[in-house]
């Protein structure tokens, strides 16, 4: 059952990542990390950037 599990977990992360390296995902995930950052105060995450 081990290796079940493994050859699924493998699989669906194979899957995450080919879905997020399309265009019109990548422009779904900035936008859904957009609006968490506005719920929770606006600059989350940028500290010690730039």
């Amino acid at each position: 059952m081990g290796l079940f599990a493994a050859l699924t977990k493998s699989a669906l992360a194979k899957k995450a990542i080919d879905e997020g390296r399309k265009p019109e995902n990548q422009a779904k995930i900035k936008s859904a990390i957009a609006s968490m950052r506005n719920k929770k105060g606006g600059s989350a995450g940028k500290a010690g950037r730039g």
